[in-house]
């Protein structure tokens, strides 16, 4: 009975043994985390990400009461400091942008005149006005820097050199008050460059091979020299084919195209070809993809005839009147627009990143950025203000980028070629301070 006992004893405790083991690691049933939305995939890389737009147009009015970047504004404001905070859009490259004109004297003065009035007004928003929230980043440092303090980042970019005139030494005083990227040409050519889409009244001749310098004209040439000496990032946006491939190849530093879409895509004269971004890529720069509506897809004629006479209609005949206008006109402008928009779709943003997606498989994710081009016509479904930033971001996300990748895309594969401009710089032109310039 007693050997009975203990084999029973025995047989027991093995089993509260085998038990205590099948417990201690048994299967865990808790409920299993839910996998995360590409939109909060995308907050999250909002968070670690510097998210930076190469192109944003403004007034000459910015800073004024009438496009007040402090406070929420209405259309055609897209871009202010409350809808960058809530977009997470951290850096903005506002564009001292000057219409082409006559070659003369007085073109020329009024050109430097409108550059002028432009770059002040920047200033104004980051030395006086909003000092404490945005900050005038002059180097990839200083972007860096101020990302950490948590404000939001201005940089200035110069679209069209005919705001240079005939003096490339001009590119030294702009350099001073902040540029940091140089766009050579516009809509027509100017003396330094040939333009993607001539004008037929400033007698521009037919765009082609020859155009009206062959691409580059001497002036353009030293025009590229001074910059990089400066450490200034070169353009090509706008730039035709010819002048974008002589200005790779001229250039000492990596060059840009800081607003363009694919021309394999989307065939229009203003977008880049595969021969000018493998070019560009091959210098080691960066081409921004653009949410420009009109450049990702074909835009009826109707369309643009139906824009056209809405903003004659009500006197909105540019960039300022637009801004100036009285809120009543800003309110029919805009519900005239989301009638038009209702009738003939604008490009979504699916269809941006299609063009991203080409780019990244044809030259490489390192040489492929983001541009908005707002408030100079730029703005698809999906993102039509800054606000709405993380929509690009969610739908990259969803088409399999990495958060690696997607870091370069907004900001990471600028930054490396803004480093690269400022290693070209020469000794004898000393750049400017943060301290010197404000």
């Amino acid at each position: 009975m007693r050997k009975n006992a203990v084999r029973y004893g025995i047989a027991a405790a093995a089993a509260l043994l085998l038990v205590a083991v099948m417990w201690t690691f048994r299967p865990s049933f808790s409920p299993a985390e839910p996998e995360r939305t590409p939109e909060e995939i995308a907050a999250g890389i909002h968070r670690k990400a510097i998210v930076i737009d190469t192109h944003v147009d403004i007034p000459g009015l910015f800073g004024s009461e009438k496009y007040d970047p402090g406070l929420r504004g209405v259309l055609p404001v897209q871009v202010d400091l409350p809808r960058m905070r809530e977009g997470g859009l951290d850096a903005v490259f506002f564009v001292v942008y000057v219409p082409q004109t006559e070659r003369n004297a007085v073109g020329y003065a009024q050109a430097a005149s409108a550059a002028l009035e432009k770059f002040a007004a920047i200033r104004r928003m980051t030395d006086d006005l909003y000092k404490d929230e945005i900050g005038l980043a002059l180097t990839a440092a200083d972007i860096r820097a101020l990302h950490e303090q948590g404000k939001r980042i201005a940089l200035i970019g110069i679209e069209n050199g005919y705001s240079v005139a005939t003096q490339p030494a001009l590119l030294d005083f702009y350099y001073d008050l902040g540029a940091r990227y140089f766009g050579l040409v516009h809509n027509g050519h100017n003396d330094l460059a040939d333009s993607a889409q001539p004008q037929e009244k400033f007698a521009d001749r037919a765009n082609g091979e020859g155009g009206e310098h062959g691409g580059l004209s001497p002036l353009g040439r030293a025009a590229i020299a001074r910059a990089n000496d400066l450490g200034m990032m070169v353009d090509v946006s706008h730039a035709s084919r010819a002048a974008t491939l002589a200005a790779v190849e001229a250039s000492r530093a990596p060059v840009i195209a800081s607003h363009s879409a694919v021309k394999a895509l989307r065939d229009h004269p203003r977008n880049i070809s595969d021969e000018e971004m493998k070019a560009l890529a091959a210098k080691g720069g960066v081409v921004q993809i653009v949410a420009f509506d009109e450049y990702l897809h074909p835009v009826p004629d109707e369309k643009k005839a139906a824009r056209r006479e809405l903003a004659v209609s009500l006197g909105l005949t540019s960039l300022d009147a637009l801004f100036g206008a009285d809120e009543e006109t800003k309110a029919k402008f805009a519900e005239g627009l989301a009638e038009i928009d209702r009738k003939w779709p604008r490009a979504t943003v699916a269809l941006l990143a299609d063009h991203i997606g080409y780019a990244v498989k044809l030259v490489g994710i390192d040489h492929v950025g983001i541009a908005s081009d707002f408030q100079g016509g730029g703005g698809i479904d999906g993102w039509s203000n800054a606000s709405e930033t993380p929509n690009v971001t969610a739908e990259l996300v969803r088409r399999g980028y990495s958060e690696e990748e997607i870091v370069k895309l907004w900001g990471g594969n600028l930054l490396r070629v803004m480093e690269a401009a400022e290693r070209a710089r020469r000794p004898a032109a000393q750049p400017a301070t943060r301290a010197a310039a404000q």
